[in-house]
C-alpha cells in the first residue's frame, strides 16, 4: 500500500554534509521525473540541483530518507525532461519504483501542489512567503497562515451474510468495483459521514462502525480513513450518477479491484482473508 516510510524524517532545512548525495522529487504537471532501468525505475541522485537546462518554478526541502536528504522540485508542466529520464504518474510507479521513495514521492507531490496554490493569501490576495519554523505559508499583511491541505475522506467495508458491498463508479476502470467512499463535510463527525454517504449513494443503513487504518491519498490531497461495518437494512438503490452500479458479492466471486497501491484494496483484502480464516 502506498505510504510515507516510517523511517523518513520529515525537516524543514538539510542536516549533515552538503556534498552528501540526494534523491530529486521533480515534478511536471503532476508526473514524477525518473530514469527507466532493466528492473523498474530510479530517481535523479545529485548533491545539488543536477539539471542546468531544466529550471524549477519551486524547490522544497523534505527531509532525510534512509540518511539521505530529499528534495521537491517542480519545473514547468510543459518541460521536455533531460535525456534518457522521462516524467510519469505516481500510479504508473507502483512496483516499478523502490516503495519507500514512493511514499516519500506522494508527499513531495501534496507539498508541491499545496505551495503552487497557495502563492497569495486567501484573505487579502498579498503574496504570502514560507515560514522557517513551519511547514506553512505566512501573509506578512493580515497575518493568515496557510498549512498544507488535508481532505478527510471516509471510506467504508460493508458486509453482510458474508458478502462484501462493492460499488462501481463512472471514473473508474472497465470492469472494477470498489468499497463505498466519500468526504467529510464540514461539521460532521467521521461516523456522521459514514451514515450520510452510505444513505446517500446506496440507500442502505449500517451498524457497529470500527476504526481500520488510514492512508494518504495525493491524488490531489486526501486522508483515506478506513472502517468497517455490518449492514442493518434497506435495499441497495444506485443513482446512477455518482455511482453506476453497487451490489453483494462472495470472497470468491469478486469483481475487478482497485490497485494494491490503495486503502480499498487492502480493506478488500482483509476481507477475503478473514473469510477464508473462519471457513
Amino acid at each position: 500500500m502506498l505510504m510515507l516510510p516510517d523511517e523518513f524524517q520529515p525537516e524543514l532545512l538539510p542536516a549533515g554534509d552538503a556534498d552528501a548525495p540526494n534523491w530529486w522529487f521533480v515534478f511536471a504537471g503532476g508526473n514524477l521525473l525518473v530514469r527507466p532501468t532493466a528492473s523498474g525505475v530510479e530517481l535523479p541522485v545529485a548533491s545539488i540541483w543536477p539539471f542546468a537546462k531544466l529550471p524549477t518554478t519551486r524547490r522544497l526541502y523534505l527531509g532525510a530518507l534512509r540518511g539521505r536528504p530529499c528534495h521537491a522540485a517542480e519545473v514547468e508542466a510543459t518541460a521536455p525532461p533531460p535525456p534518457g529520464m522521462q516524467f510519469q504518474g505516481l500510479r504508473a510507479l507502483w512496483t516499478r519504483l523502490d516503495e519507500g521513495l514512493l511514499g516519500v514521492a506522494s508527499q513531495a507531490a501534496q507539498l508541491i501542489e499545496w505551495d503552487r496554490t497557495h502563492q497569495f493569501c486567501g484573505q487579502c490576495g498579498t503574496p504570502t512567503q514560507r515560514r522557517a519554523d513551519e511547514r506553512a505559508r505566512h501573509c506578512a499583511a493580515c497575518g493568515l497562515i496557510a498549512y498544507p491541505r488535508l481532505s478527510p475522506v471516509i471510506m467504508v467495508r460493508v458486509v453482510r451474510d458474508g458478502q462484501i458491498l462493492l460499488a462501481r463508479a463512472p471514473r473508474f476502470a472497465p470492469g472494477v468495483y470498489s468499497v463505498l467512499a466519500g468526504f467529510v463535510e464540514a461539521g460532521e463527525t467521521l461516523e456522521q459521514a459514514i451514515h450520510r454517504e452510505i444513505a446517500e449513494e446506496v440507500n442502505i443503513q449500517v451498524r457497529n462502525l470500527r476504526y481500520f487504518a488510514s492512508q494518504s491519498w495525493p491524488f490531489p490531497h486526501s486522508l483515506m480513513i478506513a472502517f468497517t461495518a455490518e449492514y442493518a437494512g434497506g435495499e441497495v438503490r444506485v443513482d446512477g450518477r455518482e455511482l453506476l452500479d453497487a451490489n453483494w458479492f462472495a470472497p470468491d466471486a469478486l469483481p475487478g479491484l482497485p490497485s494494491p497501491m490503495s486503502m480499498a484494496w487492502r480493506l478488500i483484502q482483509d476481507f477475503v482473508a478473514g473469510s477464508q480464516s473462519r471457513a
